[in-house]
C-alpha cells in the first residue's frame, strides 16, 4: 500500500475497558468491580485499580471477594455494551490514520505509516491519544513498531516505542508471552529455559519447529518483523439516508410526494443491494426558514418497495406546515432489518396486503396498539396462548395436540350440578340445558412450578358436552372442590 514508505503500527490496548465504561456513565470512588454469570456463580468479569490493591482478580467469585474486601461495589457486566463502545473506540481512532482494525474486545490497531508527520512526530502522536482518552477516563497503554505483532507485545508488556527495523532489539527482553501463544506453550518454553523473546530468537529454530510445530515460528518472525501481518480495518455499516436539495421552494403535497418518490427509489436501490427492508422511516422537510419538520412511519414489516411505502405518507405529509415553503428533503431508514431475496412463485403465499393493512391502521391507532395471538407450549388452556405486539413477532403455527380444543375460551363460569360424570340437567347463564352426548374425560393436572391462583383448587376433568338445545360446551369437573364449570364453546 505504502511503496517504498516504512510501515509503522500503533497498538492500542484498553486493559480496564469494561470498568472504565462503567465508571463513565456512573463515577464511583471505591472498589469497583464488574460480575459477570458463569453457570451458577458470579464472578468478577473486570475491576478497577482500588479493587486490586485489596487483593482481588478477576474470576475470583463476588462472595470471595466480598471477604476480602467489604467495601466492594459491584454492578453486573455488560459484553454487548463493551462491543458497542469498543467500536465507538475505532470511529474515534479514525482521526489518525484511516487503517484501524479491532483488536479481540479490549484493543485496536492502527496503521499510521505517513501520518505521524500530520500530528509532529510518533512520540507526539501517541502523547496526542493518550492525553486525549485521559481525559475521557479511559486507561490505554501503547504500543509503535514495524509490525502488528511487535506492536502488540510493546503494548501488553512493554508500552514504548520500537526505532524503525529494531523490533528484535526492543522485544528482546519482553517475556514469550507477548508472542501471543498460548499457555501451554509458554509452560513448555519456560521449562527449557526459553523465558525472553531474544532467547527464543537466539535458539535454533529446526528443534523448535519439530517440538512446537510451524506456528510459534510464525508469530516469532511477526514479532520481530521478519514476516508481513496484514490488519484488516472494519468496514463501516451501510448509510440507509437520501437526500435532496430545491433550486426553488416547494409547498404543495403533491410536490412533496414527487420529490419523496424519488427519494424512496434511491433509497430502496441501497436497500435491495444489501438485502435489507426498513421497518422504520424518518422523512425531515427543512424549510426555509431552517425550521425542520419530520414525519416519522413505522412499517409492520420489513419494506423496500417504493409504490407500498410511497401511500402510507400521505397522511403525515398532509398535516405538515409548509411555512414560506420546503427546500431539502431527507430520508432515512433508522431501523433496518434482513431482507432477503426470495423466489417469487405460485406455491409462495406473500404477506404483502396484511403487512399494509397493519401498517395503515398502525399509522392511525399506533402500531403497539395492534396486537396477535402466539401459541405457548403449555398443556394449561389459560396459558396456552398469549398476546403480542404485531410487530415484534411473525405468526407461528399452534403447538401441536390430538386433544380437540374449543374455538372460544373464557374464564371459568360456574353450572349447578352435582356429581362426578355430566349431569342430565344443569343451569348455566340463566339457561337450563340437558347433555345429549359427552366425551371424556381429559385429566390436565396444575404447573406446580408456576403460581396461579386459578389452579390452586387441583387438577380437573374435562369433558365435551353436546346438549339438545344446541350448545356445545366445555366442561371440567374438579375432585378437590366437587364442582362444575364451563370455560369454552365449541362452534
Amino acid at each position: 500500500m505504502f511503496d517504498g514508505m516504512q510501515r509503522r503500527i500503533v497498538s492500542m490496548w484498553f486493559p480496564r475497558l469494561p470498568t472504565d465504561r462503567a465508571l463513565r456513565l456512573c463515577p464511583i470512588d471505591a472498589p469497583f468491580a464488574l460480575s459477570l454469570r458463569h453457570g451458577n456463580t458470579d464472578r468478577i468479569h473486570d475491576l478497577n485499580r482500588q479493587a486490586e490493591t485489596q487483593g482481588l482478580h478477576r474470576g475470583m467469585t463476588i462472595s470471595e471477594a466480598r471477604v476480602y474486601c467489604s467495601g466492594l461495589r459491584t454492578r453486573q457486566a455488560d459484553p454487548v455494551g463493551d462491543r458497542r463502545f469498543l467500536t465507538g473506540l475505532r470511529r474515534w481512532a479514525l482521526r489518525y490514520c484511516p487503517w484501524v482494525g479491532i483488536e479481540d474486545t479490549d484493543g485496536l490497531t492502527l496503521d499510521i505509516s505517513g501520518a505521524a508527520h500530520l500530528f509532529g512526530g510518533e512520540e507526539a502522536l501517541l502523547a496526542d491519544m493518550r492525553a486525549r482518552l485521559d481525559r475521557a477516563g479511559i486507561e490505554v497503554r501503547l504500543g509503535l513498531a514495524d509490525g502488528r505483532g511487535a506492536a502488540w507485545a510493546l503494548s501488553h508488556y512493554g508500552e514504548g516505542i520500537a526505532a524503525p527495523a529494531a523490533s528484535e532489539t526492543a522485544l528482546s527482553s519482553l517475556p514469550v508471552a507477548a508472542l501471543q501463544i498460548e499457555p501451554d506453550t509458554i509452560i513448555a518454553l519456560q521449562r527449557f529455559g526459553l523465558n525472553s523473546i531474544g532467547a527464543l530468537a537466539a535458539a535454533a529454530r529446526a528443534p523448535l519447529g519439530r517440538r512446537f510445530g510451524p506456528g510459534l515460528l510464525t508469530r516469532l518472525d511477526q514479532a520481530l518483523g521478519r514476516q508481513s501481518e496484514s490488519i484488516t480495518p472494519l468496514t463501516e455499516p451501510p448509510h440507509y439516508a437520501v437526500r435532496l436539495t430545491l433550486p426553488e421552494p416547494i409547498g404543495l403535497t403533491a410536490d412533496v410526494m414527487a420529490g419523496l418518490e424519488r427519494l424512496l427509489q434511491a433509497l430502496c436501490a441501497k436497500l435491495k443491494a444489501h438485502e435489507a427492508g426498513a421497518r422504520v422511516l424518518c422523512l425531515t422537510l427543512r424549510r426555509v426558514d431552517q425550521h425542520s419538520q419530520t414525519v416519522p412511519l413505522r412499517l409492520a414489516a420489513a419494506m423496500r418497495d417504493p409504490a407500498r411505502i410511497l401511500p402510507l405518507f400521505v397522511r403525515g405529509i398532509e398535516d405538515v406546515d409548509s411555512g414560506f415553503g420546503i427546500d431539502q428533503l431527507r430520508l432515512a431508514a433508522t431501523v433496518v432489518e434482513p431482507l432477503p431475496l426470495q423466489q417469487i412463485g405460485q406455491d409462495i403465499a406473500t404477506p404483502e396486503q396484511l403487512d399494509n393493512l397493519i401498517t395503515r391502521i398502525g399509522t392511525r391507532i399506533g402500531l403497539d396498539n395492534i396486537r396477535r395471538f402466539q401459541p405457548l407450549d403449555s398443556h394449561i388452556p389459560e396459558r396456552s396462548f398469549q398476546l403480542v405486539p404485531v410487530t415484534d413477532s411473525q405468526p407461528r403455527k399452534g403447538c401441536s395436540t390430538q386433544r380437540q380444543r374449543p374455538l372460544r375460551l373464557f374464564p371459568p363460569e360456574p353450572v349447578t350440578a352435582r356429581g362426578s360424570t355430566p349431569p342430565e340437567r344443569f343451569r348455566w347463564r340463566r339457561m337450563s340445558l340437558s347433555t345429549g352426548r359427552a366425551i371424556g374425560p381429559e385429566r390436565i393436572a396444575p404447573e406446580w412450578w408456576v403460581e396461579d391462583d386459578g389452579w390452586r383448587s387441583g387438577i380437573r376433568d374435562y369433558w365435551r358436552v353436546e346438549t339438545h338445545q344446541g350448545r356445545r360446551l366445555w366442561m371440567f369437573y374438579t375432585p378437590q372442590r366437587p364442582a362444575w364449570f364451563v370455560q369454552g364453546e365449541f362452534p
